[in-house]
């Protein structure tokens, strides 16, 4: 098996209890706050099942960034793609985001992908000016 493709499963089988133990979170703060009385078996198996994947897909994607051929630009529009059609997949699937939501949803979601990024990105590039500093002192 490719080593990314088997790295992909293990990040992805690593975080894939997540999704469920969020929504469950979820739940039960909506419920608390009298929004939600109660949900039909469908909809917690579909809910569950869902976000397993939804997590599996969003954990497992982070692999691109290993790919040393990829350049780094490329990879986090690889990554912000298989998000947004994650994300966007599974919200509409549960009927959680309408589907006149959609371009306000995109908007939001590029602008939080790409300030995650850049937080990320100066944190990683002051982290390595710092080394520098110490190896040139």
């Amino acid at each position: 098996m490719n080593k990314h493709v088997k790295n992909f499963c293990k990040r992805g089988l690593v975080a894939a209890w997540g999704g469920p133990v969020i929504m469950a979170i979820v739940w039960l703060c909506l419920k608390a706050a009298g929004v939600l009385e109660t949900l039909a078996v469908d909809q917690v198996v579909l809910g569950i099942i869902s976000t397993t994947v939804m997590a599996f897909i969003a954990a497992g994607v982070s692999i691109v960034y290993q790919i040393e051929t990829l350049p780094k630009p490329m990879a986090a529009l690889i990554q912000m793609a298989v998000l947004y059609i994650d994300y966007m997949g599974i919200y509409l699937l549960n009927g959680w985001l309408p589907v006149e939501r959609i371009g306000a949803f995109t908007l939001i979601f590029i602008a939080a992908f790409a300030a995650i990024w850049l937080i990320i990105y100066v944190s990683i590039r002051m982290k390595v000016n710092r080394i520098n500093q110490k190896m040139q002192a």
